[in-house]
């Protein structure tokens, strides 16, 4: 049984796709001078009218299908302008020594991550990322901490100024084990508190206070999140795979939310070179 809010949108549509057929239809009798009259009969017209709104009344699935059109459209109009974003500001991607990172100096393929501690989809591709970084020692993996939930939940911002802290002080072993111990406690949405990233953080001391005014840390931050906005990011977690040397639009993979490690290996094949990039 249809739905009434089905029928409206398919007889708004209809009356939409009506106006487009008309308006073409009419078009003719605007250069009267120029061109013959319309073929068809006021009469005709709306009697066509019906027609297309009785169809797509009839058939709803029409509609769901134009919509999801509409959808990858968008979508993919989206990844294009991100990619082109990746593009100019490659540099500030790859070469930022204050991001915590874990891999190889030299590495042929870098995957940025973009996250905040109590996202729930960051929380949940954690794990993924973990088998896919054992899986490929030879990749670079760079970590932005981007706390976009800091001002619902302030313990997002501690946890993200934490961990920098801990990467300037500690390097890289001492920051993954800080990240991965947090997202496993599977605190998220409000629920991480203080304590957890106390004890994450191990024998560093926390002094939440002096970590507010730690001028590199805050101006990381602030750089992230320009750095997202500039791509064209709007939210946890998002991915950059790309080649660290000679990226071009085809060998980047920008992913705007959750994905798996099946995905993430094949994007990083194919900035390797290892397959063939699909053409855009």
């Amino acid at each position: 049984m249809l739905k009434k809010s089905n029928i409206a949108a398919a007889i708004l549509l209809s009356g939409v796709l009506g106006g487009v057929v008309a308006q073409g239809i009419s078009h003719f009798s605007h250069a009267e001078a120029a061109k013959p009259a319309s073929p068809f009969s006021p009469i005709q017209e709306a009697r066509i009218g019906k027609v297309a709104a009785d169809y797509l009344i009839a058939h709803p699935e029409v509609l769901i299908k134009v919509s999801e059109a509409l959808q990858a459209r968008q979508e993919a109009a989206a990844v294009k302008a991100m990619t082109e974003g990746v593009l100019a500001y490659q540099s500030e991607l790859l070469h930022d020594p204050h991001a915590p990172s874990y891999g190889p100096a030299d590495a042929k393929v870098v995957v940025t991550l973009f996250f905040d501690y109590q996202c729930v989809y960051c929380s949940h591709l954690a794990p993924e990322l973990t088998k896919l970084m054992k899986a490929n020692p030879q990749v670079r993996f760079v970590f932005r901490e981007w706390p976009i939930f800091g001002d619902r939940w302030p313990a997002s911002r501690l946890a993200a100024e934490t961990g920098l802290k801990i990467w300037q002080q500690k390097g890289a072993e001492a920051y993954l084990a800080y990240h991965n111990e947090l997202y496993a406690t599977g605190h998220n949405e409000g629920a991480l508190t203080e304590n957890d990233i106390r004890t994450a953080a191990g024998a560093m001391k926390i002094a939440p206070s002096a970590i507010a005014k730690d001028r590199d840390v805050q101006a990381e931050l602030t750089l992230t999140g320009q750095l997202a906005t500039d791509i064209g990011l709007t939210g946890t977690p998002g991915l950059v795979v790309m080649p660290a040397i000679g990226a071009t639009a085809e060998t980047i993979t920008v992913i705007p939310g959750m994905t798996d490690q099946a995905v993430l290996q094949m994007v990083i094949n194919k900035a390797a070179g290892l397959t063939d990039p699909v053409k855009k």
